[in-house]
């Protein structure tokens, strides 16, 4: 019998790799998603007649009791959440509603109808903020910098209090940045190869940024997803960090992404204060010896690999579509 996994989220960057991956394993894969006046399975398309969705949302308890009762899958991956770092400004209430009170009513639903499930939560890099230590490890003590953060702290914790409370099979991966063609046009990483795309086609001419010294450990989020599968499939729960274990600032995403396609980046980048956080994170970069020791993962796909991918994905996005002023390509 085909085992079943339960993915909320999956219409997110995560969602989608981690679809792919179980599928190529012979799941069952079902998918959460919220009812909305319209739909973004973009990132999804290509599996829609592969998956199962089920309507349901962290904000109701109701819903989720009613899908893991429907599905009863052997796998519940909670990717679902509020995951722009800087929205989380805007919206901090809404945050800690999805973030944290919303993973607390996955586990209480996985409790209530059947222990068995294997729960996997996202934790995040985030929890480290204004860093203890450098690099990251399990051990490391958490300093949030922003509501995202702090909500991901709560969200790490309570998954940690139902696996020694309810005996769950509760696990929390503590990923660090992972990137790929499919991350929203938001985050650093694809604004950055979007924008490089966009000069280099004759779009736009520039490319409007924050502190270019910020630095990240940044992945592949194809790499990531194989390590939250195989976290579940341990005989014991536990947390493990998945990072690259190598940092590189904003400043180096710029040079490559321009550097692949042979420009300039100082001729294009604009420094726009409006970019700024409140509250900057320092120096994050994460140490997986933890994870490549116990559950065998590496990543394979490097930063400039990632970089070089992403931004030819949007170049090739960019020449096939038909440029109607004010609609972003998909």
């Amino acid at each position: 019998m085909s085992r079943r996994a339960l993915i909320s989220g999956i219409t997110g960057q995560d969602g989608s790799y981690l679809a792919e991956l179980l599928l190529e394993k012979g799941y069952e894969v079902y998918g959460v998603v919220r009812r909305a006046s319209t739909t973004n399975y973009w990132r999804i398309e290509h599996l829609l007649d592969r998956l199962q969705l089920r309507a349901a949302d962290l904000l109701d308890q109701l819903s989720l009791i009613r899908v893991i009762e429907a599905v009863r899958p052997h796998e519940f991956y909670n990717l679902a959440a509020m995951s722009f770092v800087p929205a989380s400004w805007d919206q901090p209430m809404l945050t800690g509603e999805f973030n944290s009170q919303g993973v607390t009513r996955a586990l209480e639903a996985v409790r209530q109808v059947d222990a068995s499930i294997r729960f996997y939560q996202a934790s995040s890099s985030e929890m480290f903020g204004k860093v203890r230590e450098v690099p990251q490890t399990e051990l490391t003590p958490f300093y949030p910098r922003s509501p995202y953060g702090v909500s991901k702290v709560f969200a790490h914790y309570i998954t940690v209090n139902y696996r020694e409370s309810y005996d769950l099979f509760a696990v929390s991966g503590i990923l660090f940045n992972h990137e790929s063609p499919r991350r929203g046009l938001e985050f650093v990483t694809r604004k950055v190869t979007d924008g490089v795309a966009r000069i280099k086609l004759g779009l736009t001419d520039t490319l409007s940024l924050g502190n270019l010294d910020a630095q990240r450990d940044w992945g592949f989020a194809g790499d990531y997803v194989r390590a939250m599968w195989l976290m579940l499939q341990q005989e014991r729960a536990d947390d493990y960090v998945i990072a690259t274990g190598e940092s590189h600032s904003v400043r180096e995403l710029v040079e490559v992404a321009f550097g692949h396609v042979g420009m300039d980046w100082q001729t294009h980048v604009k420094l726009d204060p409006r970019f700024l956080r409140p509250a900057e994170v320092d120096h994050l970069i994460g140490d997986s010896a933890k994870a490549r020791t116990g559950l065998g993962w590496t990543p394979v796909v490097d930063f400039q690999s990632l970089v070089r991918m992403m931004v030819d994905s949007d170049l090739a996005r960019l020449e096939r579509t038909p440029r109607t002023p004010g609609v972003e390509a998909r």
